[in-house]
């Protein structure tokens, strides 16, 4: 037998798959009426325990493959009967009042909170994010927040994961807590250099000054000093240049970036200390009310699901059967529960695509707690 006559040969067996498939699907469907006319929930567990029992039983050497197929297939009927029997979601309203115009984008100009100093790797963003906005300094990332909630600014900028560092938890329990919404998104590449006084030497150092983000990054070099050197953690990296530059100790050093050591007129000690130089920190721009911009291509969620065997694979395979990109999962203890995690995910898709908004009201529905954080574009 030659390959055109295998191929023929699967594409009759596919054939024959769609058309079962389509048949099993209409009777999810009437599975669906009896549900609802009976009050029955969609989920059954003990029958999709029953289903995969017998494909596995029955699967052979290809049970693996056949496990992955059927349950698949139960994710795809059961998003099937939920959306037939679904009630209203809360979702769905704010994302529909969200929906900027078609053609309006992302401004240029506004005002715009970000932490620390003249020099920071936030104002870099704030700069790259709106390049005629108004910059105004404040000493937290909850002060951002207040700025914005108070209408002293119409917008915030904050980092929110580092890719050698991982997520700032901070920014995320904000967000959470307060419900803002991202509206924008960027990234910057990022370098540390130990800032000195002119005239310092490397020798002379006994303390070291950074943000905590900062010093997480430079773990390597920092070890390599075998502790003789105190380090301290402060507010921002350009917070630390400028204390460098502006204090009495002639032993004291910053991490910070060039920019600062032109800034605040101080030596570099050391170039690209960070432990890579894949060294990237993502930056978000937060505004009080949820506004979704043409363009945006990224969801970003807080997903709190059952702490029992499956439920996050069962997250998982909602959001592949509706063929969306998981381009980030990363999970955080909850504070004050044993064991228990929330996660975040952003999900590379948009609100206007077809299906994206249900695959949202599906994903609160099963969720134990769902926040939807924005959809927006990142540059």
């Amino acid at each position: 037998m030659d390959l055109n006559e295998i191929r023929e040969r699967i594409d009759g067996v596919d054939g024959e798959i769609l058309r079962l498939f389509l048949e099993r699907m209409r009777l999810g469907e009437e599975i669906a009426a009896y549900k609802r006319d009976n009050a029955l929930p969609v989920l059954n567990k003990a029958r999709e325990r029953e289903i995969l029992a017998r494909v596995q039983a029955g699967a052979g050497d290809m049970e693996p493959y056949a496990y992955q197929l059927f349950t698949t297939l139960i994710e795809l009927s059961k998003v099937c009967q939920t959306l037939l029997n679904a009630g209203p979601s809360r979702i769905r309203p704010i994302i529909e009042q969200s929906l900027a115009a078609p053609e309006d984008v992302f401004p240029k100009t506004g005002t715009v909170a970000c932490q620390g100093v003249e020099g920071a790797n936030s104002q870099a963003a704030c700069d790259k994010l709106l390049p005629r906005g108004n910059i105004v300094y404040v000493k937290t990332f909850e002060a951002v927040f207040d700025a914005v909630e108070s209408d002293l600014c119409k917008f915030g900028v904050l980092p929110i994961e580092n890719s050698a560092n991982g997520s700032v938890r901070s920014v995320y329990e904000l967000l959470q807590r307060k419900h803002f919404s991202i509206v924008r998104g960027t990234t910057l590449h990022i370098r540390h250099e130990l800032l000195a006084k002119a005239g310092t030497k490397l020798s002379e150092i006994t303390e070291i000054y950074s943000h905590e983000q900062a010093i997480g990054q430079c773990g390597r070099y920092l070890a390599g000093l075998n502790g003789k050197v105190r380090v301290t953690p402060c507010a921002n990296t350009a917070v630390a240049a400028k204390m460098v530059a502006e204090g009495i100790n002639p032993h004291a050093a910053a991490i910070s970036s060039h920019a600062c050591a032109e800034l605040y007129g101080l030596s570099v000690l050391k170039d690209d200390i960070q432990d890579s130089d894949n060294n990237y920190t993502r930056f978000i721009c937060i505004a009080k009310h949820p506004v979704i911009y043409a363009g945006a291509n990224r969801i970003s969620l807080i997903l709190d699901c059952k702490n029992e065997p499956g439920a996050l694979n069962a997250i998982l395979s909602k959001i592949a059967a509706y063929g969306v990109n998981t381009s980030k999962l990363e999970s955080c203890p909850v504070t004050g529960r044993n064991f228990e995690f929330i996660f975040f995910f952003d999900l590379d898709a948009s609100v206007r695509e077809p299906g994206v908004l249900t695959l949202l009201e599906e994903l609160e529905r099963t969720s134990e707690s769902f926040t939807f954080l924005g959809n927006y574009s990142v540059v």
